[in-house]
């Protein structure tokens, strides 16, 4: 499980300061797909950064599995699996080769570093474990991402839009796999501009816009809340745009 207390980070820039997250609060379950949908700017990825201690907030605090991210942050990345925004692989090396590598880095003995790369590469479709990275399309780095974020068995999952760039038949099988995920009782965050993909996956919704919670629930709580029937006319009313709404 991942709490999120009133989270809060800005940045300097020339025109001023800027508020990119602005007292964000949410849960993510365990056994539970959690959707960050908002549009493009909206503070989904400084947020994801925070909660996988890249960042440290200006004020709040997050706790996964009751371990506070800046007391405990060692201990904290080995409950977490990351994807994020920055799909960046090592071109000099197989599929493999970076899935093995990440999985030493968790400690992890060759054995149990074959057996799940092996279990893996049959869930994700990867036939291309043993060619060397330069050269893949965004689909495969994309799937050597996970498997390498998952290779140490975290039981949560932040995963940063990850269908970003993916053909449509690449798109359903990772969905099938988040789906997988959510039935192994493991806790899920994922981050999307993608109004209907986040409707497709998600038991809760967090939305968020210009830095801020807007809205969050289950899909049926979330049009209660905002008196519609159609969670896309929903979304558009937490928000009060229709910017990032996408097909």
């Amino acid at each position: 499980m991942i709490e999120v207390h009133n989270l809060h980070k800005s940045f300097k820039a020339k025109s001023g300061t800027v508020h990119a997250v602005r007292g964000v609060s949410f849960e993510a379950r365990d056994g539970e797909i959690t959707g960050l949908l908002g549009p493009n700017g909206a503070g989904k990825t400084t947020t994801l950064r925070m909660l996988y201690t890249l960042m440290a907030p200006d004020e709040g605090s997050v706790r996964v599995d009751g371990l506070d991210i800046q007391r405990d942050a060692t201990a904290v990345r080995k409950q977490l699996g990351v994807l994020p925004d920055a799909r960046g692989v090592y071109k000099r090396l197989t599929a493999r080769e970076n899935i093995a590598y990440f999985g030493r880095l968790h400690g992890l003995d060759e054995a149990t570093i074959a057996e799940r790369t092996a279990r893996m590469a049959q869930t994700l479709g990867m036939d291309f474990l043993d060619r060397r990275t330069e050269g893949f399309s965004q689909g495969q780095r994309t799937k050597t991402a996970i498997a390498r974020a998952l290779v140490h068995d975290p039981r949560n999952v932040i995963l940063d839009e990850p269908t970003n760039g993916l053909d449509v038949m690449t798109t359903r099988g990772l969905r099938s796999f988040l789906q997988q995920l959510r039935s192994e009782g493991r806790c899920v965050i994922f981050s999307s501009h993608i109004m209907q993909e986040v409707a497709a996956l998600c038991d809760r919704i967090v939305v968020i816009a210009e830095g801020e919670v807007k809205a969050a629930g289950t899909p049926a709580e979330l049009r209660a809340q905002t008196g519609e029937d159609n969670l896309e006319d929903a979304f558009v009313k937490a928000i009060g745009s229709e910017e990032g709404l996408h097909a």
